[in-house]
């Protein structure tokens, strides 16, 4: 689910710091993402073939897009900061991060707990 004008618009009064908190925890599982990012594309794929409808924010596409960016740098520490995947409101991490917890059988599970999944 890609954000609609009147949600990105009440953003634009908010801090970075504030529109971040306020999107990761819009919905069980968001994605902070760049419409050109290859590994988002590989995040956002993998969630959608689980049954997963994601909340997505095309940081590229969004007036304090830059702000939030430098916000996931702080992050997300060494890695790459994008797309950073948030669940239940917190941050999980990468692609990386995601596929590993995927590969490990740890995703599905906290995925169901966190109501991203009703199977």
């Amino acid at each position: 689910m890609k954000l609609g004008m009147e949600e990105m618009e009440a953003s634009l009064s908010m801090s970075p710091y504030e529109a971040l908190h306020h999107f990761a925890s819009r919905s069980a599982v968001v994605i902070f993402s760049s419409s050109e990012c290859c590994m988002s594309t590989v995040a956002k794929r993998l969630l959608f073939s689980l049954g997963v409808g994601p909340t997505v924010v095309e940081l590229d596409r969004h007036a304090a897009g830059t702000a939030i960016h430098a916000l996931l740098f702080q992050l997300s520490g060494p890695q790459q900061p994008l797309p950073a995947v948030f669940v239940g409101g917190k941050f999980l991490g990468g692609v990386q991060t995601l596929v590993a917890t995927h590969i490990k059988g740890t995703l599905i599970p906290l995925l169901k707990q966190e109501g991203a999944l009703w199977l």
